[in-house]
């Protein structure tokens, strides 16, 4: 299975997981003997990919672990925090277009 067919395997999980679908970003890049899978959500939505006692975050990469061991690499899922926006008294992130 190639680096590209992980992150969209990933990026599929993931979607439906949470509440805002169309925030999430998932990038996924080679390092040395790794490919690394950052999935980026809405802040709401963070607690949902993690799950209870980290269940979720930890199925999922036990997914993309098998994914990827078919191809004989290795990948390493990340959850990656939106950058907040600087400015103004308060920290913003970004909301998905159409979003409330």
């Amino acid at each position: 299975m190639a680096a590209a067919d992980v992150r969209a395997l990933v990026e599929y999980v993931v979607r439906g997981l949470v509440s805002q679908p169309a925030a999430v970003r998932v990038e996924a890049t080679a390092r040395e003997r790794v490919l690394v899978v950052e999935v980026r959500v809405a802040p709401e939505d963070v607690g949902k990919v993690i799950g209870r006692r980290g269940r979720v975050i930890g199925a999922l990469r036990t997914v993309a672990r098998t994914a990827a061991a078919r191809a004989g690499r290795r990948v390493h899922v990340e959850i990656v925090p939106y950058p907040p926006i600087q400015g103004g008294a308060h920290e913003h992130y970004p909301r998905p277009a159409g979003g409330r």
